[in-house]
C-alpha cells in the first residue's frame, strides 16, 4: 500500500532498542556534539582572527571545519531530541532535508580534502610557483567550486526521491535518514535513484580520492629526493595533519560501506556510521591543533583574548 506525500513520515529507530541506555547515550552523544561544535568553531575563529594564518592552507582548513560543523548539525541535534523526547518520528520534509544537507556537507568535506591535497602538492612539488598558482582568487574559486559541485550532486540525489512512492512500513533502522535505507522503503522502482547515487559516488567520491592519492604519490616522491633529513622532516610535517584527517575520513566512511556489503546487519552499519558522522568531525580539530604549531599559537592567542575579555566584563560588573 502507498501513502500520500502530504501525510508521510518516517520512524528513526536508531538507538531505541535499549531503553535503559538512553540517558547514557544522550550524555555521550551530546558531549561529542558539543566538543565537535566548539573545536571546529575555535579553528574557524582562530584562522579569521590571526593574520599569520591568512594563507591558502588555513583558508581551506576553515572551510573544512565549517563543513564538519554543519555535517554533524544536520543529524545529531535531531537524534538527541528524539532520544530526549522518546520520539522516533521525522517528517517527510525533514527526512528530505537531512538527505540533502548530509550529502552537501559530506561531499564538501571530500572535495575540500582534495583541494587541500592539491595545495600541499603545489607547496612541496612546485614551491617557487606556489604564491602564483595558489593566489587568493584561485583559492576562492576552488572553494566556491567545491560548494557548487556539492550542492549540485546533493540536488540530484534528493530530487530523484520526489518521484518515489513509499510503503506503509516507514521504519528506518538508523539515527538519521540515510539515503540507502530510505530507498529500501520505496514501493516504486528505484533504478534511476540507484544510477544517480552511483554516479554521484563516482564523481564526488572516487575521483577526488584518486586525486588525493595522486597528489600524495607526487609529494612523497619529491620528499624522497630531498637530501637533508631536516628538509624531509619539515616537508612531512607540513602535510602530516592533512594526511591524518584524510586517512580518518576515508577509513571510517569506507568502513561503513564495506561492513554494509559484508553483512546485512543494520546494527553493524549503525555503529560504523557513528565513526564518520560523529567521531571523525570531532577529532579533526584536535589533529590540526596538536600537530600544527601555528594553529596551537593562534588558538592560544584567541583563548587569551577571550579570557581577557571575560575578566574585563566580570570586573565591569563587580
Amino acid at each position: 500500500m502507498e501513502i500520500r506525500n502530504q501525510t508521510r513520515y518516517f520512524l528513526l529507530l536508531g538507538f531505541t532498542e535499549e531503553p535503559d541506555m538512553q540517558p547514557l547515550l544522550f550524555g555521550l552523544f551530546l558531549s561529542m556534539y558539543l566538543s565537535t561544535f566548539t573545536g571546529n568553531l575555535l579553528i574557524i575563529l582562530a584562522i579569521i582572527s590571526d593574520s599569520h594564518l591568512h594563507m591558502p592552507m588555513y583558508f581551506f582548513l576553515s572551510n573544512l571545519s565549517f563543513a564538519d560543523l554543519c555535517f554533524t548539525s544536520t543529524t545529531i541535534p535531531k537524534m538527541l531530541m528524539n532520544i530526549q523526547t522518546q520520539s522516533k518520528v521525522i517528517t517527510y520534509a525533514g527526512c528530505l532535508s537531512q538527505v540533502f544537507f548530509f550529502f552537501v556537507f559530506g561531499c564538501l568535506d571530500n572535495l575540500i580534502l582534495t583541494v587541500m591535497a592539491y595545495d600541499r602538492f603545489v607547496a612541496i612539488c612546485h614551491p617557487l610557483y606556489y604564491t602564483v598558482i595558489m593566489n587568493p582568487q584561485v583559492c576562492r574559486m576552488l572553494a566556491l567550486g567545491s560548494w557548487c559541485i556539492s550542492v549540485t550532486g546533493s540536488l540530484l540525489d534528493t530530487l530523484t526521491l520526489l518521484r518515489l512512492s513509499f510503503c506503509m512500513n516507514m521504519n528506518i533502522p538508523h539515527f538519521f535518514c540515510d539515503l540507502p535505507e530510505v530507498l529500501k522503503l520505496a514501493c516504486s522502482d528505484t533504478l534511476i535513484n540507484n544510477i544517480v547515487v552511483y554516479f554521484v559516488v563516482v564523481v564526488l567520491g572516487i575521483f577526488p580520492l584518486s586525486g588525493i592519492l595522486f597528489s600524495y604519490s607526487q609529494i612523497f616522491s619529491s620528499i624522497l629526493r630531498i637530501s637533508s633529513s631536516k628538509g624531509k622532516h619539515k616537508a612531512f610535517s607540513t602535510c602530516g595533519s592533512h594526511l591524518s584527517v584524510v586517512s580518518l575520513f576515508y577509513g571510517t566512511s569506507l568502513g561503513v560501506y564495506l561492513s554494509s556489503a559484508a553483512t546485512s546487519s543494520s546494527r553493524t552499519s549503525l555503529v560504523a556510521s557513528v565513526m564518520y558522522t560523529m567521531i571523525t568531525p570531532m577529532l579533526n580539530p584536535f589533529i590540526y591543533s596538536l600537530r600544527n604549531r601555528d594553529m596551537k599559537r593562534a588558538l592560544g592567542r584567541l583563548l587569551s583574548r577571550v579570557a581577557s575579555l571575560s575578566d574585563g566584563v566580570v570586573a565591569g560588573f563587580s
